[in-house]
């Protein structure tokens, strides 16, 4: 298992890309052509920190594509669901991995790995596994569904120490909500950048939305 000054420094790598943004966009891409001008788009507004993930053919790809020619773009990859998904991420040079729940083995295996892991979690003993193998970073999934704002409230009473990247109901209208509690580092949202949008190659839109998340939500 990984010694705990490795844990540490993974987690305050997290803590530097989440909280240097508080946005991070929730990407599902069908084509690879689209990774590039996409991940342009939402630099362009001022949202360098993505999340490209796991959940269509083209994702590692396009992941791959964003990586080698969007210098700017932090990239990360989500939807990991188990140690080869890990293994995927840490060969395209990914900077960091999130999931929408955390089993025995894939926590096993993301406290061997050395890229910075966020696991989700919905309940308290989903915490507790999470914190035991060193993962201070969560994220609350699917977070309106799992009990919103009180439910979150409610897990920072027996652990101060945990801080929350919230994904799943995430919107423009109600992600200023989420961000002001005090243990919501960053909050997660597809809205950013709607799959219609890329499929028709709206990046105007996109960058205008970028920017106005920037605008209103940002540090």
């Amino acid at each position: 298992m990984t010694d705990h000054s490795t844990s540490v420094s993974r987690q305050e790598a997290l803590a530097r890309i989440l909280g240097a943004v508080r946005v991070v966009p929730v990407i599902t891409i069908d084509r690879v052509e689209d990774a590039v001008p996409l991940a342009r788009s939402l630099v362009s507004g001022g949202i360098r920190v993505l999340e490209i993930t796991l959940r269509t053919s083209a994702a590692l790809e396009a992941a791959k594509a964003i990586i080698a020619e969007v210098p700017d773009a932090i990239v990360g990859l989500g939807t990991v669901l188990n140690g080869a998904d890990l293994e995927r991420a840490a060969s395209i040079d990914a900077k960091f991995a999130l999931s929408p729940g955390a089993t025995p083995e894939l926590l096993q295996a993301a406290s061997r790995s050395h890229i910075p892991f966020v696991p989700g979690i919905a309940t308290a003993s989903e915490l507790m596994a999470a914190l035991a193998h060193g993962f201070e970073i969560v994220k609350f999934f699917p977070a309106q569904q799992a009990g919103g704002i009180p439910a979150l409230r409610a897990l920072g009473g027996p652990f101060p120490h945990a801080r929350f990247c919230p994904t799943g109901g995430i919107s423009a209208a109600n992600a200023s909500e989420w961000l002001s509690e005090r243990n919501v580092i960053a909050v997660g949202g597809s809205w950013l950048c709607p799959v219609p949008d890329i499929r028709a190659g709206n990046w105007d839109s996109i960058t205008a939305q970028a920017r106005q998340a920037m605008d209103t939500l940002a540090p």
